[in-house]
């Protein structure tokens, strides 16, 4: 069994979409749709054709009366300051920064923690969460478009959750910036009915009292597989317990499979996974990279019931800093479906490299791995975030 049943709520009807192409037309029917209230929170809001439009969507709806209320990141939308705020603030749309200032080159804890997640709540009924940002899928330089990434709408009792979540961080971030007059009033209630049949949880990481809900729940997860786990993740660098999670169902005899990013985006990072490459492929792990285009994808699906879609990389920025948001399902159609979604992108836009392969690459390249490797690991110990991982 693959996690703690208690811990889902039945009566949802969630979606899978997949990559811009299907999110971002869902988003916009949503929000003219929207009558009261409007939460959207992300990492990154482009000045771009996708920016603009979603942000025109926002300004209509303030239009109509409906509380509209933006989060973005300072470091992650830090052009979005000047190049879109304005024009949004004008609109209607009521903004907040999420640490509006970084130091360059600056590695103290709090610098460090970003608001990763992506999460839109429309009336307290309709809920999107995933990977996507508010960016263009289709302008990919050098890349097949679109980026590959996966969101959910979520329709169902765990909006309450959701919609919380949303509260608490604009409450938190309105009163550590004094915009007093952009703090909530009373809340408008949830729609918490059953919406459909699947069981889901929602999960984020904090730094407070959620620190390693989703990692916690990926490792209940793994350690409790007995088929299959098959995970895709754009940036991956497990902590010494995800690591070994993943051996030890290897080693049990689960079929344990990773897609991973084959294109080379942050040089560091890109190094430093590949130096886990060698005891990864020799514990018995599949690894596959993505070359088709731009992987961006934070999913899982484990024994066929337990997945997972969300903002959270499996590296040390979304497991130890970030605010993240996942939702889990268990739900064998909605494996099912993200499942066969995986295995296409595998056949169609990823190669695998077996452990002969990896004997194979130039030893410069792997001892280059092991030394971006050990620089990530020596960065993290710097800011003081190795302790038990």
């Amino acid at each position: 069994m693959t996690g703690d049943d208690a811990e889902f709520q039945p009566g949802h009807r969630i979606t899978l979409l997949e990559s811009g192409t299907q999110y971002f037309p869902a988003l916009e029917d949503a929000l003219d749709a929207a009558r009261h209230e409007i939460f959207l929170q992300t990492y990154i809001f482009e000045d771009d054709e996708t920016g603009r439009r979603i942000g025109a969507a926002l300004i209509r709806a303030a239009g109509r009366g409906v509380a509209v209320r933006l989060m973005v990141d300072g470091f992650g939308a830090r052009e979005f300051v000047d190049a879109l705020m304005p024009w949004l603030v004008a609109g209607g749309v009521q903004v907040l920064v999420y640490r509006r200032e970084i130091a360059t080159y600056s590695l103290r804890r709090h610098r460090l923690r970003r608001l990763h997640r992506k999460v839109v709540v429309v009336d307290g009924g309709l809920a999107f969460v995933g990977g996507i940002n508010v960016i263009d899928d289709m302008h990919t330089p050098k890349h097949t478009p679109p980026r590959y990434d996966y969101a959910v709408s979520i329709e169902g009792p765990i909006l309450a959750d959701i919609l919380a979540s949303c509260r608490r961080l604009w409450e938190l971030v309105a009163w550590a910036g004094m915009r007093r007059r952009l703090l909530l009033g009373n809340a408008r209630p949830a729609h918490t009915g059953h919406a459909g049949s699947q069981r889901a949880r929602f999960v984020i990481r904090d730094n407070l009292r959620h620190r390693r809900d989703i990692e916690n729940a990926y490792l209940d997860a793994i350690n409790g597989a007995s088929r299959e786990v098959l995970i895709a993740n754009a940036y991956f660098l497990p902590g010494r317990r995800f690591r070994q999670a993943l051996l030890r169902a290897a080693a049990r005899g689960v079929k344990v499979t990773l897609l991973l990013q084959g294109r080379v985006e942050y040089l560091l990072l890109h190094y430093a996974t590949r130096g886990l490459y060698g005891a990864l492929l020799d514990g018995g792990i599949r690894i596959h990279e993505y070359h088709r285009s731009f992987l961006h994808a934070k999913v899982a699906v484990i024994d066929g019931v337990w997945s997972t879609v969300g903002s959270s990389n499996i590296d040390p920025f979304s497991l130890l800093m970030a605010r993240e948001a996942n939702v889990i399902v268990r739900d064998t159609g909605f494996a099912g479906e993200l499942r066969g979604s995986l295995e296409r992108a595998m056949a169609i836009g990823a190669k695998e490299l077996r452990p002969t392969d990896w004997k194979r690459v130039p030893l410069y390249s792997r001892l280059s791995s092991w030394f971006a490797y050990g620089l990530v690991r020596l960065m993290m110990g710097i800011t003081g975030y190795l302790r038990h991982h």
